[in-house]
């Protein structure tokens, strides 16, 4: 781990704060590399993965460090799945799993359907 961080609990961090070290499942696979910016809709997943405690660095992200990490997660997405045409209806599984990676690396929060 870095020399800066602080281990927090869950209700502890909030949207914003950056992960000082990778974040691992219980079985010990990466769920998060370290920088990752920390969104709402990732930290509401925390809990299914037991996941109570989070290594976070002290520093503030500046809106800089939070683009460069959006741009990053963009990057990374769009190599994953380049043998995909996200316009293309023919592959709807690998379509529907890109939205669903994109939503929650790019901290895109779900609303609830009107009734």
């Amino acid at each position: 781990m870095t020399g800066n961080y602080h281990q927090l609990t869950l209700a502890e961090v909030r949207p914003g704060m950056v992960l000082s070290d990778e974040l691992l499942d219980v079985q010990g696979h990466v769920l998060l590399p370290q920088g990752t910016v920390l969104t709402e809709a990732m930290l509401a997943l925390m809990p299914r993965h037991g996941i109570e405690v989070l290594p976070v660095l002290q520093d503030e992200v500046t809106p800089a460090m939070a683009a460069a990490t959006l741009q990053h997660h963009e990057e990374r997405i769009a190599h994953l799945f380049r043998k995909n045409d996200a316009d293309s209806d023919s592959d709807w599984a690998t379509a529907t799993l890109r939205r669903f990676v994109t939503d929650f690396r790019l901290g895109v929060e779900e609303t609830p359907e009107h009734e």
